[in-house]
């Protein structure tokens, strides 16, 4: 079901969105736990306004993650965090399904994904969920507005997790960050 306007993008092909459409769906039901969390956040909208930028391997699984975030009232943006993971479908069905912002395509050059990176981070996130820290990091390295309005994020890889503990340790990291496999 494509909505009437398209957010900013930058995909492959936005006429996939019907295959990573299924692709989504299918992994959607290997989820039965992030199921029940979208359930809720329906109800509740715990994120109600807050800006999130997730910066993951763009796959059916992060889809239903993202959709979980925007159920609860995020508005949430993505761009890819491995471009060689990246599902062109899937990425195509998050713009035209969902309305969301992705900027992630598969193969894609070391200069857009930087490009990718600074787009989401124009868009002033609350929040960011990293695979690699690449948005907290870029967004402490450019400072002002972009660190001033975190409320925090999340990382889920080691070499993120050495990239943040070093600007903790010179004092320059500006908000608190939960290392999810250390959950």
């Amino acid at each position: 079901m494509a909505r009437a306007s398209v957010p900013p993008h930058d995909v492959a092909d936005l006429a996939l969105a019907p295959e990573g459409e299924r692709r989504i769906e299918w992994a959607g039901g290997q989820m039965p736990v992030l199921a029940q969390i979208r359930e809720r956040f329906v109800a509740q909208r715990p994120l109600n306004g807050i800006r999130v930028a997730a910066c993951l391997h763009v796959t059916a699984e992060t889809a239903n993650l993202v959709r979980a975030l925007g159920a609860g009232g995020a508005k949430v943006s993505l761009c890819s965090a491995n471009p060689l993971s990246t599902q062109d479908d899937v990425a195509a069905a998050l713009v035209l399904d969902d309305g969301i912002e992705v900027r992630a395509q598969r193969g894609e050059d070391l200069d857009t994904y930087v490009e990718h990176v600074l787009a989401l981070l124009e868009g002033r996130p609350e929040v960011t969920i990293d695979d690699g820290a690449d948005l907290l990091v870029t967004a402490h390295a450019k400072g002002g507005e972009l660190v001033d309005g975190l409320i925090g994020g999340t990382e889920e890889t080691t070499t993120g997790l050495v990239r943040l503990r070093r600007l903790e340790e010179e004092g320059k990291l500006r908000c608190p960050v939960l290392a999810v496999n250390e959950a």
